[in-house]
């Protein structure tokens, strides 16, 4: 349940802050409050200083670390695809994949973006948590580039690393290889297969977690983003 909770909170601190951020901070606290364990406190940390900066400069603050530089982009699938076509068919598994869960997000946001990935493992923790696992080393780059830009993003970005496996050989050779060369500016011959791009193992199947067809389970903090 603490990574389910851990999964939520950083879904919605993750998320733009809109007119409903106090609120939303208020539900994160409350429900980090009870929660033992280094990643709770972290998160907490951040939500104090976060409720120091106005909503609307915060707001600000948001799009100029995510939205203005690639480095630092909350769409995970960027990091192993680029702007590539291979993009787009790990787009589509993706979404194939929460459906396979009994999962709908809707279409205002691409289904690799980090809050509704983050989302989805707070529903369904078993293949939710595998499918940010496969996602590690886009993770670890993230978090790598928001404590060079000195943002405190990097403390949400670095819980949700805290509850998942520890980055294998492979994941922090492929982290290596993105730093260095970064993601692909176009993909020759693309197959089929998703998931397998440095190293990267394929989305989970379905049979772990929710049963497909039964609906994903509520989420911990359900209704806070309402």
């Amino acid at each position: 349940m603490n990574e389910r909770i851990v999964y939520q909170s950083a879904s919605l601190l993750l998320s733009y802050p809109d007119r409903d951020w106090p609120a939303t901070l208020e539900l994160v606290t409350g429900a980090l409050a009870g929660v033992r364990g280094a990643r709770a406190r972290d998160l907490l940390r951040f939500c104090e200083r976060a409720s120091a900066v106005p909503p609307l400069e915060l707001g600000a603050l948001y799009v100029e670390t995510f939205d203005r530089d690639r480095r630092r982009t909350l769409h995970l699938t960027y990091y192993t695809d680029g702007d590539t076509r291979g993009r787009g068919a790990r787009l589509a598994g993706l979404k194939a994949h929460y459906r396979r869960h009994g999962w709908s997000h809707g279409d205002a946001e691409l289904p690799d973006f980090l809050p509704l990935m983050l989302e989805f493992a707070a529903r369904c923790p078993g293949p939710g948590g595998a499918l940010l696992a496969a996602h590690r080393p886009g993770l670890d780059l993230l978090g790598d580039a928001l404590r060079d830009y000195g943002s405190d993003y990097e403390t949400v970005v670095r819980a949700v690393c805290g509850v998942l496996p520890g980055p294998s050989a492979r994941d922090r050779k492929a982290a290596r290889d993105l730093a260095r060369s970064g993601p692909p500016t176009e993909s020759v011959g693309v197959g089929p297969s998703l998931g397998t791009d440095l190293g990267m193992p394929a989305f989970p199947a379905a049979g772990s977690g929710t049963p497909p067809g039964s609906g994903a389970a509520p989420g911990p903090l359900e209704g806070a983003r309402r």
